[in-house]
């Protein structure tokens, strides 16, 4: 006969799977909470035109905004149009390759960005480039077929 033992068998140990699952989506967040607020702008807000071959991978070294209404903004810093040749002149000391974003507003007028980008080049400025955006795509219709599938209301028989 065989005598059985009341003794409680000890619990066996399990990993909580889900306050490891809070804790990295906190990391998470956390990372890229701080990494957008270590983005660097240079330049100010300003409508900028649309061109389909646009590129987002250009590193500046001096951004130069025209708003519409003609202000000239040096690294988010407003300058007069006399002072914009001396601190161009003055950055290209320090850094012979500068490369120098222009961001024009879509509405500042033709003459008025050729007339800055004028002026960066008397400076002795080589490397030039001009800020756009990509344009937004168009919306489909709602009879638009994609991959296969057609966008929209089906009718059902």
């Amino acid at each position: 006969m065989k005598i059985r033992s009341f003794k409680k068998q000890p619990k066996k140990a399990r990993i909580e799977i889900i306050p490891m699952i809070d804790t990295m989506f906190f990391l998470l967040v956390f990372f890229m909470i701080a990494t957008l607020s270590m983005t660097v702008m240079r330049g100010m807000q300003v409508n900028l035109p649309k061109a389909e071959s646009s590129k987002s991978d250009v590193k500046e070294n001096v951004s130069v905004t025209l708003t519409k209404d003609g202000r000239i903004y040096f690294n988010k810093q407003e300058i007069q149009r006399t002072e914009l040749t001396t601190m161009l002149i003055a950055e290209a000391s320090k850094n012979p390759d500068i490369l120098v974003m222009v961001n024009a507003d879509e509405e500042t007028s033709h003459g008025s960005v050729v007339e800055l980008m004028d002026e960066i080049k008397m400076a002795g400025i080589t490397r030039l480039a001009i800020a756009t955006k990509k344009p937004v795509p168009a919306s489909l219709p709602s009879n638009a077929f994609i991959g296969g599938f057609k966008q929209g209301k089906e009718k059902k028989p």
